[in-house]
């Protein structure tokens, strides 16, 4: 018998994508989300990405945590902590407020670390609309 309240979201969710799966599109999700194939588009979650060596993502990703230890191409912003491993490779800007790298990974772009990025780096919907409701 069903619960009532397992039709609700639920925060602590983890969603994977396996080894040889390959998405096209958006992900918005309010869970952690690993990824171990390919996605080719954007990756918005409230709660933590894990790239797993296997896994390549190209798009932009949002997030709370992350820790990358696959391939990234495009920007990553990251309100809290942002972890590369020593396989990650990451084409992109990085915005986030604390960043740990170990000896090993690779990263081409630039990296925004003050507490005020995070809040400027809002996804692009909403920074329209944000300069559509200031210009009036």
């Amino acid at each position: 018998m069903a619960k009532n309240n397992e039709t609700e979201l639920n925060s602590n969710q983890i969603n994977l994508i396996g080894v040889g799966t390959e998405i096209t599109g958006d992900i918005n999700s309010n869970g952690d989300i690993r990824i171990d194939g390919s996605l080719t588009g954007n990756l918005i979650t409230k709660g933590k990405v894990v790239i797993g060596e296997t896994g390549k993502v190209n798009g932009e990703i949002h997030c709370k945590n992350s820790d990358i230890s696959g391939i990234i191409k495009g920007k990553i912003v990251v309100s809290e902590l942002l972890s590369l491993k020593f396989s990650s490779k990451i084409n992109g800007d990085i915005n986030t407020n604390k960043l740990a790298i170990e000896p090993g990974s690779k990263f081409t772009g630039n990296c925004n670390m003050s507490g005020d990025s995070i809040l400027d780096a809002k996804k692009p919907e909403e920074k329209i609309s944000k300069e559509q409701t200031t210009t009036k």
